[in-house]
Protein backbone atom coordinates (compact mmCIF):
# COMPACT_ATOMS: atom_id res chain seq x y z
CA UNK A 1 0.00 0.00 0.00
CA UNK A 2 1.39 3.36 -0.88
CA UNK A 3 2.48 5.47 2.07
CA UNK A 4 0.83 8.75 2.94
CA UNK A 5 2.83 11.70 1.62
CA UNK A 6 1.76 14.98 3.27
CA UNK A 7 2.21 18.19 1.24
CA UNK A 8 4.94 20.37 2.78
CA UNK A 9 4.92 23.90 1.32
CA UNK A 10 8.08 25.01 3.19
CA UNK A 11 10.96 23.27 4.86
CA UNK A 12 9.91 24.37 8.36
CA UNK A 13 6.89 22.07 8.10
CA UNK A 14 9.02 19.00 7.37
CA UNK A 15 9.55 17.85 10.93
CA UNK A 16 5.89 18.08 12.06
CA UNK A 17 4.72 16.42 8.84
CA UNK A 18 7.16 13.56 9.32
CA UNK A 19 5.97 13.14 12.88
CA UNK A 20 2.35 12.96 11.73
CA UNK A 21 3.23 10.35 9.12
CA UNK A 22 5.06 8.26 11.72
CA UNK A 23 2.10 8.41 14.09
CA UNK A 24 -0.31 7.45 11.28
CA UNK A 25 1.92 4.53 10.33
CA UNK A 26 2.26 3.29 13.90
CA UNK A 27 -1.47 3.53 14.53
CA UNK A 28 -2.18 1.38 11.48
CA UNK A 29 0.31 -1.28 12.53
CA UNK A 30 0.17 -4.03 15.08
CA UNK A 31 2.19 -3.50 18.32
CA UNK A 32 4.98 -5.75 16.99
CA UNK A 33 5.12 -3.93 13.66
CA UNK A 34 5.07 -0.54 15.37
CA UNK A 35 7.95 -1.55 17.67
CA UNK A 36 9.96 -2.73 14.67
CA UNK A 37 9.20 0.47 12.79
CA UNK A 38 10.39 2.58 15.72
CA UNK A 39 13.56 0.52 15.99
CA UNK A 40 14.41 0.98 12.31
CA UNK A 41 13.37 4.62 12.13
CA UNK A 42 16.02 5.88 14.57
CA UNK A 43 19.12 4.80 12.57
CA UNK A 44 17.63 6.22 9.39
CA UNK A 45 17.02 9.60 10.96
CA UNK A 46 20.57 9.71 12.36
CA UNK A 47 22.39 8.11 9.43
CA UNK A 48 23.88 11.41 8.18
CA UNK A 49 26.32 13.28 10.42
CA UNK A 50 24.76 16.44 11.83
CA UNK A 51 26.41 19.70 12.62
CA UNK A 52 26.12 21.07 16.20
CA UNK A 53 23.54 23.60 15.06
CA UNK A 54 21.51 20.88 13.37
CA UNK A 55 21.65 18.76 16.51
CA UNK A 56 20.39 21.65 18.61
CA UNK A 57 17.43 22.24 16.29
CA UNK A 58 16.48 18.55 16.33
CA UNK A 59 16.76 18.30 20.10
CA UNK A 60 14.98 21.56 20.85
CA UNK A 61 12.16 22.20 18.38
CA UNK A 62 10.63 25.64 18.38
CA UNK A 63 7.33 26.32 20.07
CA UNK A 64 5.76 26.72 16.65
CA UNK A 65 7.04 23.31 15.56
CA UNK A 66 5.85 21.70 18.78
CA UNK A 67 2.44 23.24 18.28
CA UNK A 68 2.20 21.99 14.71
CA UNK A 69 3.31 18.51 15.74
CA UNK A 70 0.77 18.44 18.59
CA UNK A 71 -2.02 19.48 16.23
CA UNK A 72 -0.94 16.82 13.74
CA UNK A 73 -1.02 14.17 16.46
CA UNK A 74 -4.45 15.37 17.62
CA UNK A 75 -5.70 15.10 14.04
CA UNK A 76 -4.36 11.56 13.81
CA UNK A 77 -6.11 10.67 17.06
CA UNK A 78 -9.38 12.11 15.75
CA UNK A 79 -9.10 10.08 12.55
CA UNK A 80 -8.34 6.93 14.52
CA UNK A 81 -11.34 7.54 16.80
CA UNK A 82 -13.62 8.18 13.83
CA UNK A 83 -12.37 5.00 12.19
CA UNK A 84 -13.09 3.09 15.37
CA UNK A 85 -16.60 4.32 16.09
CA UNK A 86 -17.90 4.81 12.53
CA UNK A 87 -20.44 2.01 13.09
CA UNK A 88 -21.68 3.34 16.45
CA UNK A 89 -24.86 4.89 15.01
CA UNK A 90 -25.49 2.51 12.11
CA UNK A 91 -24.13 -1.02 12.56
CA UNK A 92 -22.49 -2.87 9.67
CA UNK A 93 -24.46 -6.08 9.14
CA UNK A 94 -24.10 -8.74 6.46
CA UNK A 95 -27.23 -9.82 4.52
CA UNK A 96 -29.03 -12.50 6.52
CA UNK A 97 -30.07 -14.56 3.52
CA UNK A 98 -26.88 -14.31 1.47
CA UNK A 99 -26.06 -17.74 0.07
CA UNK A 100 -22.98 -16.87 -1.97
CA UNK A 101 -19.62 -18.05 -0.68
CA UNK A 102 -16.24 -16.69 -1.69
CA UNK A 103 -14.60 -20.11 -1.66
CA UNK A 104 -11.14 -20.94 -0.37
CA UNK A 105 -8.05 -18.73 -0.64
CA UNK A 106 -5.26 -21.32 -0.56
CA UNK A 107 -2.41 -19.02 -1.59
CA UNK A 108 -3.16 -16.46 1.10
CA UNK A 109 -3.59 -19.23 3.68
CA UNK A 110 -0.33 -20.88 2.64
CA UNK A 111 1.63 -17.65 2.98
CA UNK A 112 0.13 -16.90 6.38
CA UNK A 113 0.90 -20.40 7.67
CA UNK A 114 4.48 -20.22 6.36
CA UNK A 115 5.04 -16.81 7.94
CA UNK A 116 5.74 -15.22 4.56
CA UNK A 117 4.63 -11.72 3.46
CA UNK A 118 1.15 -11.49 1.93
CA UNK A 119 0.63 -9.06 -0.95
CA UNK A 120 -2.91 -8.05 -1.91
CA UNK A 121 -3.67 -5.88 -4.96
CA UNK A 122 -6.97 -3.97 -4.87
CA UNK A 123 -7.56 -3.45 -8.60
CA UNK A 124 -10.41 -1.30 -9.83
CA UNK A 125 -11.82 2.16 -10.51
CA UNK A 126 -12.86 5.12 -8.36
CA UNK A 127 -14.52 3.07 -5.61
CA UNK A 128 -11.19 1.31 -5.14
CA UNK A 129 -9.24 4.56 -5.31
CA UNK A 130 -11.66 5.89 -2.68
CA UNK A 131 -13.52 8.75 -4.36
CA UNK A 132 -16.05 10.12 -1.87
CA UNK A 133 -14.07 9.16 1.24
CA UNK A 134 -13.11 12.04 3.51
CA UNK A 135 -9.46 10.95 3.55
CA UNK A 136 -7.25 8.08 2.30
CA UNK A 137 -7.65 6.51 5.75
CA UNK A 138 -11.27 5.73 4.90
CA UNK A 139 -10.96 4.13 1.46
CA UNK A 140 -11.70 0.43 1.40
CA UNK A 141 -8.15 -0.92 0.77
CA UNK A 142 -6.81 1.00 3.78
CA UNK A 143 -9.68 -0.18 6.00
CA UNK A 144 -9.25 -3.75 4.75
CA UNK A 145 -5.52 -3.72 5.48
CA UNK A 146 -6.15 -2.53 9.03
CA UNK A 147 -8.75 -5.25 9.62
CA UNK A 148 -6.53 -8.05 8.32
CA UNK A 149 -3.57 -6.83 10.39
CA UNK A 150 -5.74 -6.79 13.50
CA UNK A 151 -6.87 -10.37 12.82
CA UNK A 152 -3.37 -11.61 11.91
CA UNK A 153 -1.20 -9.39 14.15
CA UNK A 154 2.07 -11.26 13.50
CA UNK A 155 1.65 -11.36 9.71
CA UNK A 156 3.27 -9.04 7.18
CA UNK A 157 0.29 -7.95 5.05
CA UNK A 158 0.44 -5.30 2.32
CA UNK A 159 -2.62 -4.02 0.45
CA UNK A 160 -1.76 -2.07 -2.70
CA UNK A 161 -4.40 0.37 -3.93
CA UNK A 162 -4.43 0.09 -7.75
CA UNK A 163 -7.70 1.94 -8.30
CA UNK A 164 -8.02 4.54 -11.09
CA UNK A 165 -11.19 6.58 -11.38
CA UNK A 166 -13.33 6.32 -14.51
CA UNK A 167 -11.87 3.05 -15.72
CA UNK A 168 -13.47 -0.26 -16.55
CA UNK A 169 -12.32 -3.50 -18.15
CA UNK A 170 -10.89 -1.97 -21.39
CA UNK A 171 -8.59 0.42 -19.50
CA UNK A 172 -7.83 -1.98 -16.65
CA UNK A 173 -6.74 -4.66 -19.10
CA UNK A 174 -4.04 -2.31 -20.41
CA UNK A 175 -2.44 -1.96 -16.97
CA UNK A 176 -3.07 -5.51 -15.79
CA UNK A 177 0.48 -6.69 -16.52
CA UNK A 178 2.33 -3.84 -14.81
CA UNK A 179 0.07 -3.18 -11.83
CA UNK A 180 -1.10 -6.71 -11.06
CA UNK A 181 0.83 -9.56 -12.69
CA UNK A 182 4.31 -8.03 -12.31
CA UNK A 183 3.65 -7.42 -8.61
CA UNK A 184 3.22 -11.20 -8.02
CA UNK A 185 0.34 -10.80 -5.57
CA UNK A 186 -1.12 -13.54 -3.39
CA UNK A 187 -4.63 -12.10 -3.74
CA UNK A 188 -6.17 -9.88 -6.41
CA UNK A 189 -9.44 -8.13 -5.55
CA UNK A 190 -10.82 -6.95 -8.91
CA UNK A 191 -13.65 -4.41 -8.66
CA UNK A 192 -15.15 -3.96 -12.11
CA UNK A 193 -18.36 -3.36 -14.08
CA UNK A 194 -19.79 -0.13 -12.67
CA UNK A 195 -18.35 2.23 -15.28
CA UNK A 196 -19.25 -0.24 -18.01
CA UNK A 197 -22.89 0.09 -16.94
CA UNK A 198 -22.68 3.89 -16.77
CA UNK A 199 -21.01 4.06 -20.20
CA UNK A 200 -23.54 1.68 -21.77
CA UNK A 201 -20.84 -0.85 -22.64
CA UNK A 202 -22.05 -4.32 -23.55
CA UNK A 203 -22.06 -6.46 -20.36
CA UNK A 204 -21.10 -9.51 -22.40
CA UNK A 205 -18.01 -7.78 -23.81
CA UNK A 206 -17.01 -6.64 -20.32
CA UNK A 207 -17.43 -10.12 -18.88
CA UNK A 208 -15.29 -11.58 -21.67
CA UNK A 209 -12.49 -9.08 -20.99
CA UNK A 210 -12.62 -9.86 -17.28
CA UNK A 211 -12.53 -13.59 -17.98
CA UNK A 212 -9.49 -13.13 -20.25
CA UNK A 213 -7.81 -10.99 -17.59
CA UNK A 214 -8.37 -13.62 -14.92
CA UNK A 215 -6.91 -16.26 -17.25
CA UNK A 216 -3.79 -14.10 -17.69
CA UNK A 217 -3.36 -13.73 -13.92
CA UNK A 218 -3.84 -17.44 -13.36
CA UNK A 219 -1.39 -18.37 -16.12
CA UNK A 220 1.29 -15.96 -14.93
CA UNK A 221 1.30 -16.60 -11.22
CA UNK A 222 -0.31 -18.41 -8.34
CA UNK A 223 -2.76 -15.91 -6.93
CA UNK A 224 -6.18 -16.08 -5.38
CA UNK A 225 -8.72 -13.84 -7.14
CA UNK A 226 -11.92 -12.24 -5.89
CA UNK A 227 -14.23 -10.23 -8.17
CA UNK A 228 -16.29 -7.33 -6.82
CA UNK A 229 -19.39 -6.47 -8.86
CA UNK A 230 -21.03 -3.01 -9.28
CA UNK A 231 -22.37 -0.97 -6.39
CA UNK A 232 -26.05 -0.47 -5.66
CA UNK A 233 -26.63 3.27 -6.02
CA UNK A 234 -29.11 5.63 -7.73
CA UNK A 235 -26.83 6.26 -10.72
CA UNK A 236 -26.35 2.55 -11.34
CA UNK A 237 -30.00 1.73 -10.67
CA UNK A 238 -31.05 4.09 -13.48
CA UNK A 239 -29.63 1.42 -15.78
CA UNK A 240 -31.15 -1.48 -13.88
CA UNK A 241 -31.32 -3.89 -16.83
CA UNK A 242 -27.66 -3.43 -17.74
CA UNK A 243 -26.61 -3.59 -14.08
CA UNK A 244 -28.54 -6.82 -13.57
CA UNK A 245 -26.87 -8.41 -16.59
CA UNK A 246 -23.45 -7.27 -15.42
CA UNK A 247 -23.92 -8.73 -11.95
CA UNK A 248 -25.15 -12.04 -13.37
CA UNK A 249 -22.36 -12.33 -15.96
CA UNK A 250 -19.59 -11.53 -13.48
CA UNK A 251 -20.99 -14.24 -11.23
CA UNK A 252 -20.80 -16.70 -14.13
CA UNK A 253 -17.22 -15.67 -14.88
CA UNK A 254 -16.24 -16.29 -11.26
CA UNK A 255 -17.84 -19.72 -11.39
CA UNK A 256 -16.22 -20.59 -14.73
CA UNK A 257 -12.73 -19.50 -13.69
CA UNK A 258 -13.07 -20.92 -10.15
CA UNK A 259 -12.45 -17.60 -8.40
CA UNK A 260 -14.26 -15.86 -5.58
CA UNK A 261 -16.80 -13.08 -5.84
CA UNK A 262 -17.97 -10.47 -3.36
CA UNK A 263 -21.60 -9.58 -4.27
CA UNK A 264 -21.37 -5.87 -3.56
CA UNK A 265 -24.59 -5.02 -5.42
CA UNK A 266 -26.56 -7.54 -3.35
CA UNK A 267 -24.92 -6.42 -0.11
CA UNK A 268 -25.63 -2.72 -0.68
CA UNK A 269 -29.19 -3.40 -1.82
CA UNK A 270 -29.72 -5.29 1.42
CA UNK A 271 -28.56 -2.23 3.38
CA UNK A 272 -31.34 -0.16 1.84
CA UNK A 273 -34.19 -2.57 1.09
CA UNK A 274 -33.98 -4.93 4.07
CA UNK A 275 -32.06 -3.03 6.74
CA UNK A 276 -33.93 0.22 5.92
CA UNK A 277 -30.77 2.32 5.77
CA UNK A 278 -31.34 5.48 3.69
CA UNK A 279 -29.26 5.54 0.50
CA UNK A 280 -27.77 8.89 1.52
CA UNK A 281 -26.33 7.16 4.59
CA UNK A 282 -23.88 5.20 2.44
CA UNK A 283 -23.75 7.09 -0.91
CA UNK A 284 -22.54 10.67 -1.39
CA UNK A 285 -24.51 13.41 -3.14
CA UNK A 286 -23.41 12.36 -6.65
CA UNK A 287 -25.65 9.29 -6.32
CA UNK A 288 -22.81 6.94 -7.21
CA UNK A 289 -19.83 6.81 -4.88
CA UNK A 290 -19.80 5.55 -1.31
CA UNK A 291 -19.11 7.71 1.74
CA UNK A 292 -16.94 6.83 4.74
CA UNK A 293 -19.57 4.52 6.26
CA UNK A 294 -20.18 2.79 2.91
CA UNK A 295 -16.49 2.13 2.33
CA UNK A 296 -15.99 1.04 5.92
CA UNK A 297 -18.85 -1.46 5.87
CA UNK A 298 -17.84 -2.74 2.43
CA UNK A 299 -14.29 -3.30 3.68
CA UNK A 300 -15.51 -4.91 6.92
CA UNK A 301 -17.76 -7.44 5.16
CA UNK A 302 -15.16 -8.16 2.48
CA UNK A 303 -12.55 -8.68 5.17
CA UNK A 304 -14.88 -11.00 7.09
CA UNK A 305 -15.35 -13.08 3.93
CA UNK A 306 -11.60 -13.23 3.32
CA UNK A 307 -10.95 -14.35 6.90
CA UNK A 308 -13.64 -17.03 6.66
CA UNK A 309 -12.27 -18.17 3.31
CA UNK A 310 -8.73 -18.45 4.63
CA UNK A 311 -10.15 -20.62 7.39
CA UNK A 312 -8.92 -21.44 10.86
CA UNK A 313 -5.13 -21.42 10.78
CA UNK A 314 -2.45 -21.23 13.42
CA UNK A 315 0.27 -18.85 12.28
CA UNK A 316 3.76 -20.27 12.21
CA UNK A 317 2.63 -23.91 12.13
CA UNK A 318 3.15 -25.90 8.94
CA UNK A 319 0.17 -27.90 7.73
CA UNK A 320 -0.10 -30.36 4.83
CA UNK A 321 -0.87 -28.79 1.40
CA UNK A 322 -4.13 -30.70 1.08
CA UNK A 323 -5.36 -29.11 4.30
CA UNK A 324 -4.48 -25.62 3.10
CA UNK A 325 -6.34 -25.99 -0.18
CA UNK A 326 -9.68 -26.69 1.48
CA UNK A 327 -11.07 -24.23 3.96
CA UNK A 328 -14.45 -24.71 5.64
CA UNK A 329 -16.76 -21.73 5.23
Amino acid sequence: MSSLRPFCPTTWLAAPAAAAVLVLTLLAQSPAQAQAAQATAAPTANSAPASPSQTTVAATPSAEQRGLTARAIDKVKQVAKSAGDIFSRVPCLAPKDSSKAMGSLPHVAGKLVAGKPVIIVAFGSSSTAGYGASSPDFNYPTRLAAQLRRHYPTADITVINAGVGGEDAPEMTKRLQKEVIDVHPDLVIWQVGTNAVLRNLDPGDTAKMVEDGIARIQAADEADIVLVDPQYSPAVNQRAESAGKMVKLLGKVAELRHVGIFPRFEVMRDWHEKQAIPVESFVIADGLHMNDWGYACFAQLLGDDIIRSVGQIKLGVNVPPDVRTYRPM
